[in-house]
């Protein structure tokens, strides 16, 4: 079991975030940016976001879509059949019922939060039957909802406290995570909320632990200008301050992170950047039409201050080629971003 520490006042204020993230993506998808059928069950009330947080996101629950859909495409292509998804702080997030409803896919998917999220977690999908039937055959399900704990066949939730770095894999190996199989690790606005050294052992921990992974980071950068004081500012009269990153503050800070724990390669990119140049462009011009929208400045400094991370073990060379891919971008992609008020691609 993973050993937990008693939680502070910083954790359950970080803890809180998980609440307002699924009402925004739940607003996302009340206005059509994006699909998800089960938002509706983590989500007690509802409320109505401006433009400015919709389209926010939007990138950013497509970018991460986008990732996880080409990192499963690219080994199933070689031929590998099964593949983990390992998400770190998961909270709310409906990521595995929406690759599962489709049918089965290969894919293991293992959550690891706080047991206080966990159990909250675990009582609304035991509640319901459309998140149920998703985890695997009945007689493959173990819901513990006292410890907040789900063992199934394709979908396992664990309690852990990720400063906790033994306990966590002692946990995952009790629920059948295998090392050596393939796996995708997601950390979304997770390790900037611990202390360097807690995210630094993180990292390390899986780095040395996966020899064929990719590692996603999705947070907060660049808090020495004016937007980012007044960003740290906001955040920590909420009671979640940014922890780590003073010393994750720029691209070049979180390669450094990996490749100086483990992974044998990474990249980063801000927002802006994988706006621009890394989505797919029929689904930014479909999005940029669905709201009218005149907060550019904003938007773009929003944009600069988040950042996504790729950290790539290669496994021999099951993950040569996989990486953060731009996309094509056509003629009227450029200008329909250009009229969105995006800086040019040249």
């Amino acid at each position: 079991m993973c050993a937990l520490r008693s939680v502070n006042t910083s954790d359950l204020s970080v803890q809180r975030t998980n609440d307002d993230a699924q009402v925004s993506k739940l607003s996302c998808v009340d206005k059509g940016y994006f699909r998800d059928d089960f938002l509706k069950y983590f989500v007690r009330r509802a409320s109505r976001r401006s433009p400015l947080i919709n389209r926010g996101y939007f990138s950013r629950v497509l970018a991460l879509r986008q990732i996880l859909q080409e990192f499963h495409a690219h080994l199933t292509s070689q031929g590998v059949s099964t593949v983990q998804i390992l998400s770190l702080g998961a909270g709310f997030d409906t990521s595995f019922f929406n690759l599962q409803a489709p049918g089965p896919n290969g894919v293991r998917w293992f959550e690891v939060d706080f047991a206080e999220v966990t159990k909250r977690k675990a009582a609304i999908i035991a509640g319901n039957e459309p998140l149920r039937k998703l985890l695997g055959p009945a007689e493959s399900q173990s819901i513990q909802l006292d410890e907040g704990r789900i063992t199934a066949e394709a979908y396992n939730l664990l309690p852990g406290d990720l400063r906790d770095t033994r306990a966590c894999q002692a946990a995952l190996e009790a629920a059948g995570f295998d090392p050596a199989c393939p796996t995708y690790v997601l950390a979304e606005c997770v390790l900037v909320y611990m202390e360097p050294e807690d995210s630094a052992s993180v990292v390390r921990w899986l780095g040395h632990w996966l020899p064929t992974a990719a590692f996603v980071v999705y947070e907060q950068i660049k808090p020495n200008d004016a937007f980012g004081k007044q960003m740290i500012s906001n955040l920590e009269a909420r009671g979640c301050p940014l922890k780590g990153i003073a010393v994750t503050s720029d691209l070049a800070a979180h390669i450094r992170r990996f490749t100086g724990n483990g992974w044998q390669r990474a990249d980063a990119k801000d927002m802006s950047t994988i706006y621009r140049l890394h989505l797919d462009p029929a689904e930014k011009k479909r999005a940029e039409q669905l709201e009218i929208f005149d907060e550019f400045e904003e938007w773009h400094m929003i944009q600069d201050h988040y950042c996504l991370v790729l950290g790539v073990n290669g496994g021999g060379d099951k993950l040569t080629g996989f990486g953060l891919k731009q996309q094509k971008q056509t003629l009227l992609g450029l200008t329909a971003g250009r009229m969105a008020g995006l800086p040019n691609a040249d």
